[in-house]
């Protein structure tokens, strides 16, 4: 199974993520879920990126809440409204929203 999660909140637990599993994973930060791609606590980045996945950022996101999408992770792309429907209907069998 491929599966898409969209991560929508900063502070969520890993608990329900390490749940999911599948062949291919797609992680998507939207909303205030976008901090995991460009907040550092303590100096590591977000546990999130523990996970074996591709990870996305909504662009739109990231600049409403005044993060440059060139500053982020490396580990992310930075993608805007129409790619995320693209990846939901080419990329991903399922999408789960935490």
């Amino acid at each position: 199974m491929k599966l898409a999660v969209f991560v929508s909140d900063y502070k969520i637990t890993v608990d329900t993520l390490d749940r999911l599993s599948a062949e291919k994973m797609g992680i998507i930060f939207v909303g205030n879920g976008v901090y995991h791609a460009s907040i550092k606590e303590n100096g590591k980045p977000s546990f999130l990126f523990d996970k074996s996945a591709h990870f996305y950022a909504l662009k739109e996101d990231l600049e409403t809440r005044g993060v440059d999408p060139s500053g982020i992770d490396s580990r992310v792309k930075a993608v805007t409204y129409g790619d995320v429907v693209d990846l939901i209907m080419n990329d991903y069998e399922k999408l789960a929203w935490l």
